[in-house]
């Protein structure tokens, strides 16, 4: 395999959809988010109000890459051993001596090794891997809190208000019935939570159209809430963009293989034709499906027995380790963290947190004080490394996270967002991770400051 990886040399070039093509104003998206299912808690499951309110200095404590336990409330970071770095309950630190009391000697989290080898979710654990469902890691970890103060055992029972909660807000038919809170508030004011594209954006996914390749765009979200989302960010002719559109396609599980597929469906005015197709046979806009069938398709397309097919997108879990491990495909990471690291996310550098509306009309939200979930976090350190401690309280060596450890495995190249390269050319050469290569190789345009400081002490 070359040690570099070239856009030119794909013949199907993928996308996901939310935090890949689309960038979110993560504040404003956050505080939406965590609203949404507060509200729900509080109205619908009779949880206690002062779940619904926030200060800004409470958002340094959502952070992505973390696992909550649900036997016992704990959410915990992980190192790339599966060791416990860092964890709280509730809230509240875990001291390292209440590490050592729960987790051992050697502080393992006893459930990593089926985390690690599937990325799938269990009754056990939830992984918290993108910002659409990261607010639920504040909230869950605020409810436990409220349990505490009100003498209850916590036990993996507010968990299920939780799923109830998201489900309410996001299943496929609430952006039609204007269910919940998320969407009634995206829907009434798009230019408050999405980017649009930059021009440049915009002219790379031409380029490469005009350059012969396919383009997917390939996203969990309901079709009704994509064409919003597509529209506001490309443009309302952005179906001219893409070969193959799939909606609703329930990732990890697209990926998956024979027996476990679900049929590819077709669409009318938003609505899943209850007959599955048997194999897809032209390009199109279409539902559900699997990568096996779709494998089909490009190979006609591109008249290619063997296309070769690059995934962009946010998720490890459902994303980049699927598409790697079951679709065999290269996979570009978009690595928001990367950004609050020091690493530019676009060739003019600027900010991803620019305004989205005048500041005297952000009227109850403040953004002053509040962290965006991008950022390394005070409680929580760096995404990427950490510094743990020993019994008697002094700092050991650096390590790399859980998350580094995954993202070196199963991306080919990882990336603050899909601005940062769209001015490169499509032949240009990225340094591919590799085992054999130092850990920092990989990150485009440069490796983010806490991996800087860690191959420093790892030549």
């Amino acid at each position: 395999m070359s040690e570099y990886f070239c856009l030119s040399d794909c013949d199907v070039i993928g996308f996901d959809l939310d935090h890949t093509l689309c960038r979110y104003h993560l504040k404003e998206t956050s505080r939406l988010i965590y609203e949404s299912f507060a509200r729900y808690l509080v109205e619908h499951k009779g949880y206690d109000q002062d779940l619904l309110t926030l200060s800004p200095a409470t958002w340094d404590f959502c952070f992505k890459g973390l696992v909550l336990d649900l036997e016992d409330g704990n959410l915990v970071k992980l190192a790339a051993d599966g060791t416990v770095l860092r964890a709280t309950h509730g809230t509240h630190d875990l001291s390292t001596e209440d590490l050592l009391k729960h987790y051992g000697s050697k502080r393992e989290w006893k459930h990593f090794n089926s985390l690690n080898t599937s990325y799938t979710r269990s009754a056990k654990y939830y992984f918290y891997d993108n910002y659409f469902d990261l607010p639920g890691a504040l909230l869950c970890a605020r409810v436990v809190d409220m349990l505490h103060k009100r003498g209850n055992e916590v036990t993996s029972d507010f968990w299920k208000d939780m799923i109830a909660a998201i489900d309410h807000n996001y299943n496929t038919s609430a952006f039609k019935e204007d269910a919940g809170t998320y969407f009634p508030c995206v829907k009434q004011n798009p230019g408050r939570y999405l980017q649009p594209c930059s021009d440049s954006v915009k002219a790379w996914l031409r380029r490469m159209k005009d350059a012969g390749k396919v383009l997917l765009l390939i996203t969990s979200s309901h079709s009704d809430y994509c064409r919003l989302v597509c529209e506001h960010i490309l443009g309302k002719d952005f179906e001219e963009l893409f070969d193959v559109i799939i909606t609703n396609a329930l990732k990890p599980g697209f990926f998956s293989l024979v027996p476990h597929q679900r049929p590819f469906r077709t669409l009318v005015n938003d609505m899943e034709e209850s007959e599955g197709l048997p194999s897809l046979d032209k390009p199109g806009w279409y539902s559900q499906g699997n990568w096996p069938h779709l494998h089909e398709l490009v190979k006609t397309m591109t008249g290619k027995q063997d296309p070769k097919v690059v995934y962009f997108g946010d998720s490890m879990r459902s994303d980049m380790f699927p598409a790697s491990s079951y679709g065999k495909w290269e996979t570009v990471m978009i690595v928001e963290e990367m950004e609050g690291e020091g690493v530019p996310g676009s060739s003019t550098a600027k900010s991803s947190e620019a305004p989205a509306e005048p500041l005297e009309k952000k009227g109850k939200y403040e953004d002053q004080g509040m962290k965006t979930p991008s950022a390394s976090s005070e409680q929580w350190g760096s995404y990427f490394t950490d510094v743990p401690k020993s019994a008697d309280g002094e700092e050991e060596a650096l390590k790399l996270t859980w998350c580094t450890h995954s993202i070196h495995t199963y991306s080919t190249v990882a990336i603050p967002s899909v601005e940062a390269i769209a001015d490169l050319p499509l032949d240009y050469k990225f340094p591919r991770f590799s085992p054999d290569k130092p850990s920092t190789t990989g990150y485009y345009p440069r490796p983010p400051d806490s991996l800087l400081k860690w191959s420093q002490s790892h030549p």
